[in-house]
């Protein structure tokens, strides 16, 4: 299935996850496992974190991108509309393309 992620845009053009395992660099068209990293803060919702749409108000865009990934053995985590509504949450992940090549400045 189709889904989208917000990602770090780092400096030297390579793509991260916004928080936990943000240091992991995420290449394009390589299929990926979800790793479950319990981080403390962090509520324990293990998998890439995807959304049907490229939509997430309550995240700033500044250095970020939307890419479109393709993901398998998902399930959908309910979430309020301020959160982007439904989440993707995918055992499996490959990033296809960056969707928004001009991430907002603020």
């Amino acid at each position: 299935m189709i889904a989208y992620k917000l990602m770090r845009l780092r400096k030297d053009g390579t793509l991260g996850s916004l928080f936990i395992g943000a240091k992991d660099v995420l290449r394009i068209g390589k299929w990926m496992w979800a790793k479950d990293r319990p981080t403390d803060g962090y509520a324990h919702r293990p998998g890439w974190h995807c959304m049907f749409t490229p939509h997430a108000p309550h995240l700033s865009m500044k250095g970020r991108v939307w890419v479109r990934v393709e993901v398998a053995y998902w399930v959908e985590k309910e979430r309020p509309e301020s959160q982007g509504g439904s989440w993707i949450l995918a055992k499996r992940m490959r990033i296809m393309d960056i969707v928004d090549k001009e991430a907002d400045d603020g």
